[in-house]
């Protein structure tokens, strides 16, 4: 197994109500889940290679709960990145050289039986995780905004955040509303006004890495 790690910022929208079930365990809002996320690595590296400053985006979609399978999934890498680079970063965003349910990655692949072509494009992230606002704009593909959750009665901006200790993908995240624009790939019309999150991504082969 190659040793990887990344730290990177990570935003990510579903078609599910703020807060997004899956993080209690629970069935999603509406039955299916849809959804689009980006993220942007600070620092990292795959063996002897270094990921530094590179940015990568998924769509992903499932039927019913993501744990009963048979979604659907397209992975776009910085089209940056070098050759081994993108190598590096498909493997890792694959699951490869992963423990066995360490990570959403290794998670979304196990669960997905569609799995489009990886693309190459540019992929822009803008990411304030305290703010609560974001974009991820994949060119031709999909664009993501996030905004904070509003409420509904003063429209005062709402903050609250999630803290999951054992989670495979992040320990605490800033909740927000987020809206999604596909082009290409996999449609997502029901991603307007709902779950996003925020949060920063501390992972190797392992799973989260713990501060």
């Amino acid at each position: 197994m190659t040793p990887w790690e990344i730290h990177a910022v990570v935003v990510a929208n579903c078609n599910c109500a703020y807060g997004c079930p899956c993080q209690f365990n629970a069935l999603p809002t509406y039955g299916t889940c849809e959804a689009a996320d980006g993220f942007h690595i600070e620092k990292g590296f795959y063996g002897g290679v270094s990921l530094d400053g590179l940015s990568a985006g998924m769509l992903a979609k499932w039927p019913g709960p993501i744990h009963e399978g048979n979604g659907e999934r397209l992975i776009i890498i910085d089209d940056q990145a070098t050759a081994k680079q993108r190598n590096a970063l498909e493997k890792i965003i694959t699951g490869e050289d992963t423990e066995e349910l360490a990570t959403i990655f290794w998670v979304v692949n196990a669960m997905t039986t569609i799995r489009h072509e990886t693309l190459y494009l540019p992929v822009t992230i803008e990411a304030d995780i305290e703010a609560r606002r974001g974009r991820v704009v994949v060119d031709g593909v999909f664009e993501l905004n996030v905004e904070p959750i509003k409420n509904p009665v003063t429209g005062a901006e709402h903050r609250a955040r999630i803290e999951i200790p054992d989670g495979f993908e992040f320990t605490i995240a800033e909740m927000a509303s987020g809206n999604v624009k596909t082009q290409s790939g996999i449609e997502l019309p029901n991603n307007n006004g709902t779950h996003s999150h925020l949060a920063e991504l501390h992972l190797n082969n392992s799973g989260s890495i713990r501060s």
